[in-house]
């Protein structure tokens, strides 16, 4: 049966793109038709201000699980510190409360990503929040997790081979890297039953689509020399990569050379404690070194560093700095979709993609207001004291 076409209206509309005033958002069954200035359709519900869908760019939602204790968590496995078959949905679990408490905050999508004790940490995955089991969770991959810096050096004590510097953890990558790219040359050049001879294991494939390019390598780091590290194997390998976290850069220029070559950060979480040294220089103040620089970012909550849930409240510091409302909604849908590559259905209220909405009870940045609808592909998924229905 053809869904029936209905809308919703809101005071005020951020779109993700614009603000529209005293507008109706038009779907029809799980896409967006268009804003309209009049009602079409039957009217679902009437709003003070409806928004995008939020979407956390970065994650551990259910590995690190609310209410479990941190040694059943499952966000690093200690087997070894190159892990490119690890697949982070492999340890979601969606009864995680978690995924709750963001569903009513309109944080209806992450990107879950595997933790960073290992060097290469295993597979992302792009997820529904609202998902009945994690393979109906799945959406898209986002690339491979890698971590530089303290993290993996700190992990020396767990199975396989281990760095316990820096140096030693970049000379691990280095080494696997140039294996696979030694072999892929090799194979290359082969010919005829040669070629047949030379054969790659299940890691090296997942490795040498890193290096051919059409795998991204997401890469745990957050001080400015450990970039210039990252952005040497870049240079070596000609690495596709994104840089996640940056929490200790406080000066712009390492931004600046990002942007220069569209390497895309997603930045955070903000809100965090600074609970060791590669943060000294944490600062909310940062912001500014990564909106001067006119970097590629989006934000994440690093959950469960920071509640998913709460991933709004850490646009306060871009308006602090000086973004409007409609550019701080922005972060947590439109750039984190276009970081993630899924803005083809997300991240904004645009003809033909996902009717997935959050509509609210007055200004999202007022600390007393809050969701009271919230829509996923068209699916009314939360609402205080109404039944559940579609739009």
């Amino acid at each position: 049966m053809k869904a029936a076409m209905q809308c919703l209206h809101a005071e005020r509309i951020y779109t993700g793109r614009a603000v529209a005033e005293d507008a109706y958002l038009v779907v029809n069954g799980t896409e967006i038709v268009g804003l309209s200035s009049r009602p079409k359709g039957t009217l679902a519900g009437e709003f003070s201000v409806i928004t995008p869908a939020f979407i956390d760019a970065h994650t551990h939602i259910g590995m690190a699980r609310s209410g479990e204790p941190s040694s059943e968590e499952e966000a690093n496995e200690q087997m070894d510190t190159i892990l490119a078959l690890s697949d982070a949905l492999d340890s979601v679990q969606m009864d995680d409360s978690s995924f709750k408490d963001a569903v009513e905050m309109g944080v209806l999508y992450s990107c879950v990503v595997p933790g960073s004790g290992n060097i290469v940490g295993g597979l992302s995955a792009v997820i529904r929040n609202y998902g009945k089991n994690s393979t109906e969770a799945l959406i898209c991959r986002a690339g491979l997790k890698a971590a530089f810096g303290y993290n993996p050096m700190s992990t020396h004590t767990w199975k396989g081979t281990r760095p316990t510097t820096r140096m030693g953890a970049a000379a691990i990558l280095r080494k696997r890297l140039n294996e696979v790219s030694d072999k892929v040359a090799q194979w290359r050049k082969a010919t005829g039953k040669k070629k047949e001879e030379i054969s790659f294991s299940a890691e090296e494939r997942v490795l040498r689509e890193v290096l051919e390019r059409t795998l991204r390598l997401r890469v745990h780091v957050h001080k400015i020399d450990d970039i210039a590290v990252l952005l040497r194997l870049v240079d070596d390998f000609q690495l596709m990569v994104s840089v996640e976290h940056a929490m200790d850069v406080f000066k712009p220029e390492i931004f600046q050379e990002l942007k220069k070559r569209n390497i895309p950060v997603v930045y955070g979480p903000l809100d965090s404690f600074a609970y060791k040294v590669e943060l000294k220089h944490e600062n909310w103040r940062n912001v500014r070194c990564l909106l001067d620089s006119g970097v590629a970012f989006g934000l994440m909550s690093d959950h469960p560093v920071t509640p998913e849930r709460q991933i709004l409240l850490q646009t306060r510091w871009f308006i602090r700095q000086g973004l409007s409302k409609q550019e701080a909604v922005e972060i947590v849908c439109r750039r984190n979709a276009e970081v993630l590559e899924i803005d083809h259905v997300l991240g904004t209220l645009d003809k033909g993609k996902w009717a997935s909405c959050i509509c609210w009870n007055g200004d999202p940045f007022d600390l007393t207001r809050y969701p009271v609808a919230v829509y996923g592909e068209g699916q009314l998924l939360y609402r205080e004291n109404v039944r559940e229905r579609s739009v």
